[in-house]
């Protein structure tokens, strides 16, 4: 069996980390099994070594090895390129072609980016693994294939399987066994490492003098986060080494190159929080719908009445309370703090419904009839202030409380304090 220094050497694995020594180890032990393997770590971790370890040192070294970016194949052409397609199974499908499965039977299919497949994909992907048969697009024919799957993923499958984004029983198939490649930040000891070896690879490439680093700027490359890793890491490296004429770097210098540098990165919020923000906002929108709606057909029952009836003062006491909310909605325009809570209510404001004018054109079925005005006497001015400074003392203050014996919304009560400056 091949040692992990050896393999490290022999695929420009650069870092002494125990946790990714861990990893290759794992890999070298379960390369020459036919087991499916699934890799997974996060974005620009360098999981794309696993899958070529595993085939180079397995007996389908000889056989094809195909590495296929999931996230990168539309979704409606997806089957057609991992399984292949009839002629005319589709619109463009002037041809038979050979799906990746077909190509690679005997060798090694590298499905990156593997918690991206479509749902449908997923279950051709599940037969595949369970009995080795696919079956092309458009065509009836059962086809037998000899591939070995390597996987990888930076997504939280479990969260997926709960979500429904991925099949659970294709999950356990593709993760027998389960490699995790550490992040960048978590192998401080190779990040200097990584990055001398890019700088002299980059010198190579532009034919200059390789950049090196000063002791305090390689403190600060320690330090740093490194949310893209060792890709990140590279594409630093070689801007540094294209744009710096000074072939020594100072920490001054390093900084201008690092994101973020001068604050923590921002929060991740979990995708459970995101759901849950949205679904109450959702339904606080819903509601507001529901209730405008409510308030229109309201609004509508209420001048039929009046447009049939004509008298005025009978539908006002008929429906003095809606009334009432309708005016009090349409006068409160006054902004008030955002923690005061809205609640629909009356008001002791007395109303007064002028007769509408019905004007019936020719051919028009609707009428129309408006308008609702306030009147209010003083003497109601003065028991309304008295009602609400007894109500405040009594409840010491309290809005909300008093609100609620005055029969009123808090909304209204904070409008009127400020009104009568109380």
């Amino acid at each position: 069996m091949e040692s992990v220094q050896a393999t490290k050497q022999r695929f420009g694995i650069i870092g002494n980390d125990p946790k990714l020594n861990r990893a290759i180890e794992k890999t070298i032990q379960v390369a020459p099994t036919d087991i499916s393997v699934l890799v997974t770590g996060e974005s620009g971790v360098g999981k794309e070594s696993i899958p070529k370890i595993v085939h180079s040192l397995s007996h389908r070294k000889h056989g094809k090895y195909i590495a296929v970016n999931c996230g990168a194949i539309p979704e409606g052409t997806i089957d057609s390129e991992l399984f292949g397609h009839e002629k005319g199974a589709f619109t463009g499908a002037t041809s038979t072609r050979s799906g990746y499965f077909e190509v690679a039977d005997g060798g090694t299919i590298f499905l990156d980016e593997v918690g991206e497949l479509p749902l449908t994909t997923q279950v051709r992907l599940l037969r595949v693994l369970e009995n080795g048969e696919f079956i092309k697009v458009g065509s009836s024919k059962v086809q037998k294939t000899d591939v070995r799957i390597v996987a990888a993923t930076n997504v939280n499958m479990f969260e997926a399987i709960k979500k429904e984004k991925f099949r659970e029983d294709l999950y356990y198939r593709l993760s027998t066994v389960e490699i995790l490649l550490p992040p960048l930040r978590e192998r401080k000891e190779d990040i200097h490492l990584l990055f001398r070896k890019f700088a002299s690879d980059f010198a190579t490439k532009y034919k200059m003098p390789t950049i090196r680093l000063e002791e305090d700027a390689a403190l600060l490359l320690e330090k740093y986060h490194w949310s893209g890793n060792i890709r990140q890491l590279r594409n630093i490296a070689e801007q540094i080494s294209v744009l710096e004429q000074n072939r020594t770097i100072s920490a001054n210098t390093l900084r201008g190159y690092l994101p973020n540098i001068g604050s923590n990165l921002p929060a991740v919020i979990s995708s459970d929080k995101k759901d849950s923000d949205f679904s109450n906002e959702r339904e606080i929108l819903y509601k507001v719908l529901f209730d405008m709606k409510n308030d229109l057909n309201d609004l509508k029952k209420l001048t039929m009445e009046l447009m049939q009836s004509g008298n005025s003062q009978q539908v006002q006491e008929e429906h003095e309370g809606l009334i009432r909310k309708i005016y009090r909605d349409d006068k409160e325009e006054e902004e008030i703090p955002f923690e005061e809570p809205i609640a629909p209510t009356t008001t002791t404001e007395v109303l007064q419904i002028t007769p509408a004018e019905v004007t019936k054109k020719e051919d028009d079925k609707y009428h129309f009839a408006e308008e609702i005005e306030e009147e209010e006497t003083l003497s109601l001015h003065d028991k309304e202030l008295e009602l609400i400074k007894k109500s405040l003392e009594r409840h010491r203050g309290k809005r909300k409380a008093a609100a609620e014996e005055l029969g009123i919304s808090e909304r209204t009560l904070y409008r009127k304090i400020k009104q009568y400056d109380l």
